[in-house]
């Protein structure tokens, strides 16, 4: 297949994708994600600046299974770029980055975040993953934090994504682990999941994860995303998750707890 892709066949079952996909687009339109965790005004340099440290401390992992400066010069989508701030530290890295969201309101903070960065982006589009406004074999990296959980068709996602990649072109996905510490913690606590309430959430076990994404070359399934101490939660819940569970979890050996990672990442060859 050559060219951008193409929206999915008519029918009850793309009808109700399609009716899924606009709850979706309207929850993130309404919404920032850990916009909760500043006070600065939104769109300004120290927003961006505050939701970046508070990323990378949730998610210290991150930089670790990511390379954000080993993309020099290499063509990278992202999709789900949300307000860019994953994007902006590849382009720090000097990849030419690209991104698409269903979200006006994230793009419109993605785009003020590059350029108080100093980056212009390739392009940044209001895009659905399902369809990708772009030819095939036209990227290097194609990456997806934390996106196929929220979608209507993450199948389809993972379809476009291996379109659009060159061959032996890198792809990363993450989502959430049905199976994990996070999971067996709310239910126990009863303190609900952040953006449970969003439509068409679904919850992968690393088995459905590879299924989902098959297809490719070479995969790897990276369990990650221990407990770190949460500025979220307040109460005494939050006291003793942040007094006793964080410590007593990590002192835990990782090779007996490794498959209880809330995030499952993949790291794709195609």
């Amino acid at each position: 297949m050559t060219g951008a892709g193409t929206s999915p066949v008519s029918g009850p079952d793309a009808d109700a994708r399609a009716a899924l996909t606009r709850q979706v687009r309207a929850y993130w339109n309404e919404r920032v994600h850990d916009l909760e965790m500043t006070d600065e005004p939104v769109g300004s340099p120290e927003f961006f600046a505050a939701l970046d440290e508070y990323r990378f401390d949730k998610l210290a992992y991150l930089p670790r299974l990511v390379n954000f400066e080993g993309y020099a010069g290499a063509r990278l989508l992202e999709i789900g770029c949300g307000i860019g701030t994953d994007l902006v530290r590849f382009a720090r890295g000097g990849a030419r980055v690209c991104g698409v969201d269903l979200s006006d309101t994230a793009l419109r903070l993605a785009r003020r975040n590059l350029e108080f960065n100093g980056h212009r982006p390739d392009t940044l589009l209001l895009a659905d993953g399902v369809a990708l406004p772009f030819p095939d074999q036209s990227f290097d990296v194609v990456y997806a934090h934390g996106v196929l959980q929220y979608s209507a068709d993450p199948r389809s996602i993972v379809t476009e994504a291996q379109r659009v990649l060159r061959p032996g072109g890198t792809a990363i996905f993450m989502v959430y682990n049905r199976n994990s510490w996070l999971m067996a913690l709310s239910k126990i606590m009863k303190v609900g999941l952040e953006h449970e309430d969003a439509p068409g959430l679904r919850l992968y076990s690393a088995t459905e994860f590879r299924e989902l994404l098959r297809g490719f070359t070479r995969m790897e399934i990276v369990p990650e995303r221990f407990p770190v101490a949460s500025r979220l939660h307040h109460g005494w819940k939050a006291a003793v998750y942040n007094g006793a569970f964080v410590g007593l979890f990590n002192a835990i050996p990782r090779a007996l707890v490794r498959r209880f990672g809330w995030h499952l990442m993949a790291l794709c060859v195609r």
